[in-house]
């Protein structure tokens, strides 16, 4: 078996890329958690998919900033639209150093903010350049530049590999607190993480899905019985199940997690056959958090037990044990809800709700919820969408 280093490449969500000749795929990935600013000047609404598949058509808008940006002596030759993001437009740039060696960079473009995000982890990550504004006043317009990596995000990773590699990043991660959060906001797709630090998980956890919850009751309008079951998981599920883990003198380590873990943010470097993690929203969390996602109808390789099998294997369940897969399915409710929250009339709103129900109903049942129906638990049908381009369960 091939050994692989598991690299760790945040950024904002840079999926279904262009195949080259050789059956790989490439991306740039550049090392942001990508972050909206609630006061952005004005240009604040996200692209929709018709909007960014016409910008293809046109010339990449390059910007005086960026060339700027590029590293010293560099002469700037080309832009080129590049790859496909849910959030942003991205593209190549090729340049030329003194010595007349062309190297190609990540550039990504929003009309809203990009923040630095996640410096821990600069290390793990290509080498970035700049980010900040367009000269060009309107619209309002911000850049990340960054290495640019050849990836072949088409092969599933080695489930032993990759959950060995995985594992071995939460158990050596480090808060900067010792708490659970992060220094800075960070972002899954445009929703918002709630990251203020917090000694408590299960308060954490409770703050981050009320967050998600509030947008997606947005997005999506009312439902009085999930906002009911929302209420009861918030004020009782979590702390039945979250509580035990710091309890009786046990102590629960923060992890840095990638945040949006599920595979079409991995890949595998072309050059160096390293493992990749891209578009991360980071924070330090329970190490158990990061396999939520993998329940999701947008997970499908990663929901295969395999992967979760090994991983435990190299990092076991807290205890309780027993209680780990309900925990799963707790955590699970981020991943879902948060999609929806991005993606209205998204189905993941129901499964989501559904399992609110089955936590209550198991623990703490309420009158005014539906019971759990398990022909509609994509843990239990294997259900699945195609993220970003349709919402049809297949």
């Amino acid at each position: 078996m091939k050994t692989t280093r598991l690299l760790l490449i945040p950024h904002g969500r840079v999926t279904d890329l262009t195949k080259d000749s050789k059956g790989t795929q490439e991306s740039g990935s550049n090392v942001l958690s990508e972050s909206t600013s609630p006061d952005t000047e004005g240009e604040g609404n996200l692209l929709t998919i018709k909007e960014r598949l016409a910008m293809l058509d046109v010339a990449f808008p390059m910007d005086e900033a960026v060339i700027e940006a590029l590293p010293k002596g560099s002469t700037f030759l080309s832009v080129e639209h590049f790859g496909t993001s849910a959030w942003t437009i991205t593209g190549r740039v090729v340049a030329q150093n003194v010595n007349r060696i062309e190297s190609n960079y990540f550039l990504k473009r929003r009309v809203r903010i990009i923040q630095n995000h996640l410096e821990p982890h600069e290390r793990l990550s290509p080498k970035p350049y700049a980010f900040g504004k367009y000269k060009v006043p309107s619209p309002p317009t911000y850049f990340y530049l960054s290495d640019f990596v050849d990836m072949d995000v088409t092969t599933p990773p080695d489930p032993a590999e990759f959950t060995k590699r995985l594992a071995r990043l939460h158990k050596l991660s480090e808060s900067p607190t010792g708490k659970f959060g992060f220094a800075v906001q960070t972002c899954d797709g445009q929703v918002a993480h709630t990251v203020d630090w917090q000694e408590n998980w299960a308060v954490f956890y409770r703050n981050l899905l009320l967050g998600v919850c509030k947008k997606d009751l947005e997005t999506n309008g009312p439902w009085p019985e999930m906002e009911r079951a929302t209420e009861q998981v918030a004020n009782v599920i979590i702390p039945r199940l979250l509580g035990p883990l710091q309890e009786s003198g046990k102590t629960l380590k923060p992890c840095i997690i990638h945040g949006d873990l599920w595979e079409g943010n991995t890949g595998i470097n072309v050059e160096t056959g390293d493992s990749i993690l891209f578009d991360v929203g980071s924070y330090f969390a329970h190490n158990e958090m990061e396999l939520g996602h993998w329940r999701c109808e947008f997970s499908s390789v990663f929901r295969s037990k395999a992967y979760t099998r090994d991983y435990l294997r190299n990092y076991p369940a807290a205890e309780p044990v027993e209680e780990f897969d309900d925990r799963n399915r707790l955590y699970s409710l981020k991943g879902a809800i948060n999609y929806s929250a991005g993606h209205s009339g998204s189905p993941l709103r129901r499964s989501a709700y559904n399992n609110m129900c089955y936590l209550i109903e198991k623990y703490a049942p309420i009158d005014g919820i539906d019971r759990y129906d398990p022909d509609i638990d994509p843990s239990v049908t294997g259900a699945r969408i195609i993220p970003h381009l349709g919402e049809g369960l297949i």
